[in-house]
């Protein structure tokens, strides 16, 4: 009886809150929870760039294989936690919870497959991944313990997420929080104290995300939250569906953003080498640092999105995507002014290497042009996963490192050389914001309607 006047008095919370103070409120924690969780990669690149540019290059290399395994996490947990805000907004409890059960069990089947084919697979998995012989070894001694994580890894990305859509920011904030705190903490003990070098970076990460997973875990049977029972777990149609529906925008971004990887490393290592590869990796983790903060934003929006789409309240939806879509344009404008001045500063920091330098910081300077434009991508991309239209989602998530980025690093090179790799970012950026201006207005317009 307790636990349902909690859940009604979180449906009344998040559909009668005004919009700006409710999203503001649950943005804060989840901005914090995404910024530190990119610390994790930021601390690597940090704590290796110490040892070796081949080292440095090495973790760049295996970003693109945490990128896939983060995919699947995110595909679970978003698929699962879009349905389950939506349950809740029509007061079917029991759904959200078979819901919550069957997301997070198929993400820890989709690891352990990661797992078990990796390791049989692991040196045709690095000479795929675009890793060079000086820096194959370190390559497959981070790459080997990445692996070996991969299903808490993606099961906490789901209790995360599920966490959230619920409107539990906070709980999800202190699981996250809590191993980025870890990781940054033993990396340094792992990789200089125990000598380990790259694999000691590789199992603090691993290490931390299996914290993380077990504190989020218990987090989820506080409250009024729904958890995961093995009883509730139910791989049938209505919840795969489900699933596929919420979750496939962000696998394809997730997934297309490895593929993008893996593209970049070849032109990268092809024209410059292990610099250049060096310096594109670490451009790639201060890109994604400075995306938390936006996809944090966003999120704050999504369960609100979620409870009033499910509730029918479309004007609080509507007034939800403005604000997020203003305040995000204005946070850009400043992290990319901040980042064009800074560059060299910036990539210097992670590797005092003038070949590293000097590829990083005209490449950061060219994506920070675009950084405003990603505030429009991103929020309208979480509107349409969140109100359940899975097929326009995929097809703009795709756009950004799938449709427009892969070909213009197999062209751009080839035409201008080094500078064709430094500008495909801001290219392909400037293409899905002109992509997502009409995904926006028809879907505004059919909530007018």
């Amino acid at each position: 009886m307790e636990n349902n006047d909690a859940i009604k008095k979180r449906f009344i919370y998040m559909t009668e809150t005004p919009v700006p103070k409710l999203i503001t409120t649950l943005a804060v924690p989840t901005i914090i929870s995404m910024l530190v969780t990119s610390l994790y990669n930021m601390a690597d690149t940090f704590f290796v760039g110490r040892i070796s540019t081949q080292a440095t290059a090495a973790v760049g290399i295996v970003f693109s294989v945490m990128a896939v395994i983060q995919a699947f996490g995110f595909f679970c947990g978003h698929g699962s936690g879009n349905s389950m805000s939506r349950f809740l907004g029509t007061g079917d409890t029991k759904s959200a919870q078979e819901m919550a059960s069957t997301g997070f069990a198929l993400s820890f089947l989709l690891g352990a497959t990661l797992t078990v084919f990796g390791l049989i697979n692991l040196d045709a998995l690095a000479k795929a991944l675009g890793a060079t012989p000086t820096i194959m070894a370190e390559t497959k001694a981070y790459l080997r313990i990445i692996l070996i994580g991969a299903p808490f890894t993606t099961s906490q990305f789901v209790i995360n997420n599920q966490l959230r859509f619920q409107g539990s920011a906070m709980y999800s904030m202190v699981g996250l929080v809590s191993g980025a705190i870890i990781n940054i903490a033993l990396d340094p003990i792992f990789i200089f104290g125990f000598g380990l070098g790259v694999a000691g970076a590789a199992a603090a990460t691993v290490l931390s995300q299996m914290i993380a997973f077990t504190i989020l875990m218990i987090g989820s049977f506080r409250g009024p939250n729904i958890h995961v029972s093995l009883r509730t777990i139910r791989f049938n149609r209505r919840y795969l569906l489900g699933i596929v529906n919420g979750g496939a925008p962000s696998l394809a971004r997730q997934g297309l953003a490895s593929m993008a990887a893996i593209v970049m490393n070849y032109a990268a290592g092809g024209i410059g080498g292990d610099a250049a590869i060096a310096g594109l990796s670490v451009v790639n983790r201060v890109m994604m640092f400075m995306f938390s903060a936006l996809i944090g934003f966003g999120q704050g929006y999504q369960p609100v999105c979620g409870f009033n789409y499910g509730a029918g309240l479309y004007s609080r939806v509507k007034e939800g995507y403005f604000f997020c879509v203003k305040y995000g344009t204005i946070l850009f404008l400043i992290l990319g002014t901040l980042c064009a001045l800074f560059s060299p500063q910036i990539i210097g920091f992670f590797r005092d290497d003038p070949d590293v330098i000097a590829v990083g910081a005209k490449a950061l300077r060219f994506t920070a042009f675009a950084f405003p434009l990603n505030a429009t991508i991103v929020i309208t991309n979480m509107l349409l996963q969140s109100i359940g239209k899975g097929v326009r989602a995929t097809l703009l998530a795709t756009c950004r490192s799938g449709l427009y980025y892969i070909p213009l690093m197999l062209i751009l090179p080839g035409i201008l050389g080094i500078l064709g790799i430094e500008i495909t970012q801001m290219c392909a950026d400037i293409l899905t914001f002109l992509t997502a201006v009409p995904f926006a207005r028809s879907i505004l317009k059919e909530l007018s309607e």
